[in-house]
């Protein structure tokens, strides 16, 4: 897990016992998420037609 949400006590533990799905917490979460945010951006031309504006809702 990466970002704010791995830093809830117990949510990692939470997931895994319900998904059955081993779950890690990153060494250190939130900045994955910038460091992972910046890496996007040094591509984002290349992933330019990979993102849609187009909304999906999954609620109906």
């Amino acid at each position: 897990m990466t970002g704010g949400g791995a830093l809830l006590d117990g949510l990692d533990k939470l997931i895994q016992e319900v998904t059955k799905v081993p779950v890690y917490v990153a060494e250190d979460s939130v900045s994955c998420v910038a460091l992972g945010t910046g890496k996007v951006l040094d591509y984002i031309d290349k992933l330019d037609d990979s993102f849609s504006s187009q909304h999906v809702s999954l609620i109906d």
